[in-house]
């Protein structure tokens, strides 16, 4: 259990709030490209609790400015796109990617007011299907050299969810291995070679046994957790009574994302990122190590699932995420489906939407989050106190040499579980098209 205060403090993502303070030291992802390429590119953006509009201009630069135009406040997602910027409707006034008024052709002529009106803007940048926003102070940080970002967009496949929970709770599923044994748990096993696209449907490291058996037949993983420079390396071992161990490795990127082996092709880098204290997205880039990602195939597979514009699941709380009955008692743990982001879903949004840690019992197999937690602890003291050097990834260390994050699933026939996954995922990387070398 933790207090009311320190849970307010982990969560809360408003300016000036503790954990929203460390949250703006890094990119966050601000919107999907393909979002963009619905007609007319001009989208809303909601992001740590502030109303925002994305706009590609003229030249096709992208801008991240106030949603609410300086004026009277009228909504500049229904601005005019023109003369290489955004101008609102409602008395001309005209703002560039920086958002700076340019323009107020209502006013005397001559009128330098302009000069003086300054709406919200934040850097943005694009990489592998993702917008990214900078709303900290500063210049922006690198980004690490991570697989997801190195890859070639061919190789790189993007998709985001809604999610009606705060981001801790969303995130900390993502850490915490031992729950895939029971939320994930299929009771019938599907063939691996219909698992594209598909989490938890391959098979086991180099065996021929489904994943969906082995996390269901060893249900008591031995979870060790490790710092890293990009955040945390956990390793889940699950010893097979042959003496052989499965070992997957997972990641938390620090402040709040996560790194999954999702086959034995690919791994899903996902940031769990605040829209406001109440609601999240989660936006995956899944990566392939072997052949380009049928991007028109996975797309498919999720839009049958979710719902535009908003990415809202379509099984959510209202219609009871599709629970049945019947399929709970022959087919899944859940009776929701076999999509896990629904199972996931409902975790994270059933606890409320801000998950009330003073009446938990975190048990041993929760060693990711404890550690996590002190970690954001640290960093959000660290902010407070002007020692930004001591953040994860910051302190002039060079992002361009984190590599990785190395996440895989393998088999040890001899107990050496550290050779066993260092070799998994050479000879993934040995492999792969593209320089995936570290």
């Amino acid at each position: 259990m933790i207090s009311q205060e320190l849970n307010d403090s982990l969560t809360r993502v408003g300016k000036g709030s503790d954990a929203g303070e460390v949250l703006r030291r890094y990119w966050q992802p601000a919107a999907l490209s393909d979002e963009l390429q619905q007609g007319r590119p001009v989208v809303p953006v909601r992001l740590l609790g502030e109303d925002l509009v994305l706009f590609r201009d003229t030249e096709g630069k992208l801008g991240l400015i106030g949603r609410h135009c300086p004026h009277r406040g009228a909504d500049m997602c229904y601005g005019r796109l023109e003369d290489n910027g955004l101008r609102c409707p409602f008395h001309g006034w005209h703002f560039n990617r920086s958002g700076q008024c340019v323009e107020q052709p209502g006013e005397p002529e001559g009128s330098r007011m302009h000069e003086k009106i300054q709406t919200a803007s934040y850097p943005v940048v694009e990489k592998n299907g993702i917008v990214w926003a900078y709303m900290g102070p500063g210049e922006p940080p690198e980004f690490p050299n991570f697989d997801c970002f190195r890859a070639p967009d061919t190789h790189v496949f993007a998709f985001k969810g809604l999610w009606e929970c705060n981001w801790l709770q969303a995130m900390e599923v993502g850490i915490d291995p031992a729950h895939a044994s029971f939320l994930h748990r299929f009771l019938q096993d599907e063939d691996p070679a219909d698992s594209y696209g598909k989490q938890f449907r391959d098979k086991a490291g180099n065996t021929e046994i489904p994943m969906t058996k082995l996390l269901r037949d060893y249900p008591r993983p031995e979870i060790q957790v490790e710092e890293a420079d990009h955040g945390l390396k956990i390793t889940a071992l699950r010893h097979m009574e042959d003496g052989r161990s499965h070992v997957r490795v997972t990641n938390q990127i620090f402040p709040e994302a996560i790194c999954i082996p999702m086959s034995r092709e690919m791994t899903i880098t996902q940031w769990h990122v605040p829209i406001d204290d109440e609601n999240c997205y989660w936006y995956s880039m899944f990566t392939s190590f072997d052949k380009p990602v049928n991007k028109e195939l996975m797309r498919e597979q999720r839009l049958k699932e979710h719902v535009l514009p908003s990415y809202a699941p379509k099984k959510n709380k209202r219609n009871e995420y599709g629970y049945n009955p019947a399929e709970q008692e022959s087919e899944t743990y859940t009776g929701m489906g076999l999509d896990i982001n629904v199972h996931d879903q409902w975790a994270v949004e059933s606890m409320g939407a801000i998950q009330d840690r003073t009446q938990e019992h975190l048990g041993k197999s929760d060693v990711a989050i404890i550690r996590y937690r002190r970690m954001l602890r640290a960093a959000i003291a660290a902010v407070k106190e002007g020692r930004e050097a001591d953040l994860p990834m910051a302190g002039g260390l060079d992002l361009g040499s984190i590599f990785g994050p190395i996440s895989n699933d393998s088999i040890a026939q001899d107990g050496d579980w550290q050779k066993a996954a260092e070799e998994a995922d050479d000879a993934r990387r040995g492999q792969c098209s593209w320089d995936a070398s570290v």
